[in-house]
This record gives C-alpha cells, structure tokens and sequence, in this order.
C-alpha cells in the first residue's frame, strides 16, 4: 500500500515543494486548501478545508501516516493569535492515525547565547517574539511525542530561495520578480555570513528522513544550506547568472523598510528579524549528516538560475 501523507501550507513555497517530492516518491498525497479553485498536481488529492478548523484537519488527515504542517498565516499577520491552534489541530489528528508530524523549523528559536555556529541539540532562549512562539510549537511536538500521542521530526534551515518559494528574503529582498532586475539589493553587512536554504534540497532532506527506519519518535536537524561566508556570494552569484548587461550590487535600503514598518505588518516583522543579517548565524548539520549520510545541495548557480527564471528575472 502506498504511504499516504497530508499537506497543510501546500500553496506555500516549503510545503509546495515537500507536496512535489512526495508524489514524486510514490506516495499518496493530500492538501488542504482553503481555496476551490487552486490547481494542484493531478496525483494530488485537493481537501478543501482551513487548517483553523479542527475537524477539516481531522477529516483531512484519516489514513495519513505523515502530516506535513507547513502552514502559516499570510503575511506575518497574528501569528500570535493563529500559530499555536493550529497547531494543536494537527497534532490531535496526528495522534488519532498514529502519525509522524513533518515541522519546516527556522533559526528564529535561537538567541544570542549561541551564536554564531549552532549545533542541533542547542538551547533555544530566543530575544524575538516570533522566536518565542516557535520554541512554544516545537515544545508541544516534543509533550506529545515524549507522551505517545504522535511522533515529530523537525528539519531547520536558512533563509529558502527556490521555485515556488514566496515571502522570503530572495524575492522580496534581493531582486523584483517579473522583470529582469535593474539592481541586486544586498541586506547584509559586508563581511557577516548568512545561511541560504535552496527548496528542493530542504524538500529531498526533509522526505528521506520520514523515509528513514531508524528515526526517533522526536528529532530535530540543521541543514547546512549554502553558507554565504562573507554576505557576497548569493549577489554575486545573481549578478554572475543574469549576465551581460552586468547588473549592480547596492545594499537594500533598511530605512525605507523601517518606514514601510510603522504603517504594514510584513515590512515590521522582516525589521525584527533584521538581526540575523547583523551578525553571522550558522546551523551545523552533524546529526543530519550522522542519520543520512550526506545533505542534498544543489550546486549555487544552478539553484540560481532556477530561482531566477521561476521568478521571471531572466
């Protein structure tokens, strides 16, 4: 029998490519949408349902023997108010089918204490709201796997770039979709590192390791991602994919996007972030490394270059 999986965020960048490997992999795979009328894969089964909901998400997840919870709410908007419940939605219905939680972690759950090179099983006392509210998921999936409710597995990763990726820093930051870009805008200091995460790797990591035998009823990983050693080497590979004519590097305006925060949501909660371009913040992947054997990375140009054309820039 094919192994069934249900999809929450599956129109998102993360959970889109997770929905694409699965199928890819041969097995079943749901998404629950909120939305009719969007297309997904033929092999995939669309649910129409919100995530809020805990008896969509119940109905949704009958059979499944992973549940992918990639889901977020838009725009940063009340995460306070909406990240928690609905995460409590997936894990009550994990728990009824006995299945593997599937969480896309990020660097947020960290703090200054342990920077700059943080290895898995680090303490997580983070100074940002968002972090905080991270670290309060994180510790529900470990209650409910140290309980016997459901077990969770976590892959953590830099900032996502990739095709399908949305709201993140490549494409709203660094280059304009839809055109081929005038200017690269650079957030980062020079010289400060910055870890990238290209989709489809985040995607191949994350389903062989629900694919592993000898998983642990709760783990948490790092990937390595591409580590930008100097804060240059993702604009330089922009400028160097685009071609002639050469297109220049300027750094990105933070001004405006603190201005842009005291009237919208995302230019603020991108500002509380600014942190992690301040100073060097890099995952260590040695237990992913120790369970697979070795971290899928797409060569940097070539991810580029994907990115670029899925973002219309070439």
């Amino acid at each position: 029998m094919k192994k069934t999986a249900l999809v929450l965020g599956a129109t998102g960048g993360i959970g889109g490519a997770v929905m694409r490997r699965l199928i890819a992999g041969g097995w079943q795979v749901r998404a629950l949408t909120r939305r009719a009328d969007v297309e997904f894969p033929e092999e995939c089964e669309a649910v129409t349902g919100d995530a809020m909901d805990a008896p969509s998400v119940a109905s949704a997840a009958q059979g499944a023997s992973v549940i992918v919870h990639a889901v977020n709410p838009p725009g940063y908007r009340d995460w306070d108010r909406l990240v928690l419940p609905m995460l409590d939605n997936t894990i009550r219905a994990a728990a009824a089918n006995g299945a593997r939680i599937l969480l896309p972690g990020t660097v947020y759950n960290f703090g200054p204490d342990v920077f700059p090179n943080i290895a898995e099983g680090a303490p997580q006392n983070p100074e940002t709201r968002k972090g905080k509210i991270r670290v309060a998921m994180e510790q529900r999936l470990h209650m409910a796997a140290e309980q016997g409710s459901c077990t969770a597995l976590i892959v953590r990763a830099g900032d996502f770039f990739g095709p399908g990726a949305v709201n993140n820093w490549f494409g709203q930051g660094l280059v304009t979709p839809g055109t081929r870009p005038k200017v690269i805008r650079n957030p980062g200091k020079q010289g400060v590192g910055h870890q990238w995460a290209y989709l489809p790797d985040v995607a191949e990591t994350m389903v062989r390791l629900l694919e592993h035998a000898d998983l642990p009823p709760f783990g948490s990983f790092h990937m390595e991602g591409h580590w930008d050693h100097d804060g240059r080497q993702m604009v330089q590979a922009i400028a160097r994919v685009l071609g002639d004519p050469a297109v220049r590097i300027r750094p990105l305006p933070w001004w405006l996007l603190r201005a842009a925060a005291l009237v919208a949501t995302t230019p603020r909660e991108m500002m509380e972030m600014r942190y992690l371009w301040q100073q060097p913040v890099r995952m260590t992947n040695a237990g992913l490394v120790a369970i697979l054997g070795d971290e899928p990375r797409t060569p940097l140009l070539e991810a580029v270059r994907k990115t670029l054309g899925d973002l219309r820039c070439m």
